[in-house]
């Protein structure tokens, strides 16, 4: 029961969920590959994680483009020598009402959300399967569980993430775990960046002061899950505020 010395790609590894995933799993020992759209946000989280003893790679990682999933898997293969942990929590939440016709923003979270972890997926199966062992971890939603107005693309690849995920575990033999995890409010800059609508944007703002936990509680249960025995699959976990409805 150890994540000392595993080895962990997390892709959106430059805020919010991901860099709190990336630094706790270092602070146990972890060996991490970090991916995301800037490198400047992943280098300096990288050297964060060197300076406190721990060790990281990174690489500039656009999940739309299965080559850098593709690449980003490589890294780890050739800098630590092998693949543990595929933490895929790169995504994005434009959200809005349907008349609103934001079509260009549907495409965008069904490139990243759906098809950019079916990327990943992808890279790192032909590994696990010659090393026998590994493990991927998908970073859902609850918006998925509880479905509510301006959410109706954003929560559709969640949920049709979630269906990939079962499947996947399903289709799976013993030597691979499959983890889904489903964060509810979470204390990041979600709004800020992914949400256009100004009113939306502020009614998400306020809800965030009142009920928000932090992302390191998504981090402790990414956690929990890889450090199970390998003969143990945590298959899915919810995370949410207690005041979250």
């Amino acid at each position: 029961m150890s994540i000392q010395n595993k080895t962990v790609v997390v892709t959106g590894a430059g805020r919010g969920i991901g860099r709190a995933t990336a630094i706790h799993l270092a602070a146990r020992g972890a060996r991490l590959v970090l991916g995301a759209r800037s490198e400047a946000e992943i280098a300096a989280l990288a050297g964060e994680i060197e300076e406190a003893g721990g060790e990281a790679a990174y690489r500039r990682t656009d999940v739309t483009k299965r080559g850098d999933l593709e690449a980003l898997v490589g890294l780890a293969c050739e800098r630590f020598g092998r693949l543990d942990v595929m933490v895929n929590n790169a995504g994005i939440g434009p959200l809005s009402r349907f008349d609103q016709l934001r079509v260009e923003d549907w495409d965008a979270m069904i490139d990243v959300n759906l098809k950019g972890t079916l990327y990943s997926i992808a890279a790192a199966l032909p590994v696990f399967a010659r090393q026998e062992k590994g493990h991927v971890v998908n970073v859902l939603s609850t918006a998925g569980i509880k479905i509510l107005p301006t959410m109706g693309v954003y929560a559709a690849t969640k949920n049709a993430l979630r269906t990939a995920t079962e499947v996947l575990r399903q289709e799976s033999s013993r030597h691979l775990r499959v983890t889904e995890v489903s964060p509810g409010f979470i204390d990041t800059n979600f709004a800020d960046t992914s949400i256009a609508d100004p009113d939306l944007k502020e009614a998400f703002r306020k809800r965030k002061e009142e009920i928000a936990i932090s992302p390191d509680a998504i981090a402790r249960a990414v956690a929990f899950a890889i450090e199970q025995p390998d003969d143990v699959e945590i298959g899915s976990i919810v995370v949410r505020p207690a005041a979250q409805d």
